[in-house]
């Protein structure tokens, strides 16, 4: 089943095209990511599907359903910076939020603290939270009423190693507990160590979507380290490979998905006279890959 169903939506300001025919689902249970360059259009799309933004045209339903105000006490959110007061406690903050969002009751105050790792803390003032934890503080005024869906932009903009670390861990153990978690970030790496699936936008188009492994797996990629000089020239002339580097690691050596043999390159070097030192298959990180997309993609 999928949680939310985006369909040929498009939304522009004046002759600024935000959207164009954006199109894309979250299966439920899952950890979604919107990725892309500044004014690739994630936030638009945020507000869209929050009904914060109407569309110019298309349309997007949620749980199988079109928009409705029922729907929004199920989907919880966190689109800029949090709106909590300084001078007021975890708790007193997240009453403001409960009585303003009508969204569950004190046991609902406590479970979420609990959740986000603040009950400890929960009768501190937000002015002594770290940014880490005002953050996660954040977390758990959308995690009230228990949503289905939480909604996260750009949920560790700021924030040192550390504080990006727990908002990591917190998402896996959200997803975890049956939340299905979609954000947006610029974090590259942050998003592949916590997705399953990924969007990648660009001036609002879609250029790639699908299970993060999916988006990745166009291509295999060998390591290759010897102390001959011509390895770079003997393997533009393996049969089947698409192309060479030289990189830093070793020579890295390029291969559609599925169709190099570790062994068979290794035996092919050693009948030409060069004996490998290392061989490894590396896997193509996010980062390198939508990198390749945004700055090969025609507009």
């Amino acid at each position: 089943m999928f949680i939310l169903e985006i369909n040929n939506i498009s939304k522009a300001y004046g002759k600024i095209k935000a959207l164009d025919n954006l199109s894309f689902n979250v299966p439920e249970g899952s950890v979604f990511g919107i990725l892309g360059p500044n004014g690739s259009g994630k936030t638009t799309t945020l507000s869209i599907i929050l009904d914060v933004l109407q569309a110019d045209s298309g349309s997007y339903k949620w749980f199988g359903e079109s928009p409705h105000a029922g729907l929004r006490k199920r989907i919880g959110s966190l689109l800029e910076t949090p709106n909590l007061y300084h001078y007021l406690t975890a708790v007193q903050n997240l009453r403001i939020t409960q009585s303003i969002s009508g969204r569950g009751d004190d046991r609902d105050i406590e479970k979420v603290l609990k959740q986000v790792n603040l009950h400890e803390r929960k009768n501190y003032r937000f002015s002594t939270y770290s940014l880490g934890m005002k953050q996660r503080l954040a977390i758990a005024a959308a995690l009230l009423g228990d949503p289905k869906v939480l909604l996260l932009d750009e949920p560790t903009n700021g924030l040192d190693p550390v504080g990006i670390a727990e908002i990591r861990e917190l998402i896996k153990s959200l997803a975890q507990s049956g939340h299905t978690i979609i954000m947006a970030s610029h974090l590259l790496d942050e998003v592949e160590k916590v997705c399953d699936y990924v969007a990648i936008l660009k001036q609002g188009k879609l250029i790639a979507s699908g299970s993060v492994d999916s988006v990745l797996s166009d291509e295999d990629c060998l390591i290759l380290s010897a102390a001959e000089n011509r390895l770079i020239e003997l393997m533009q002339g393996y049969k089947g490979i698409s192309r060479v580097a030289d990189t830093p690691e070793g020579v890295a050596c390029f291969f559609d998905k599925g169709k190099v043999s570790a062994a068979e390159v290794n035996a092919f070097c050693f009948n030409n006279g060069i004996v490998l030192s290392q061989i490894t298959m590396k896997k193509k990180k996010l980062e390198e890959k939508f990198f390749e997309l945004t700055s090969t993609q025609n507009d």
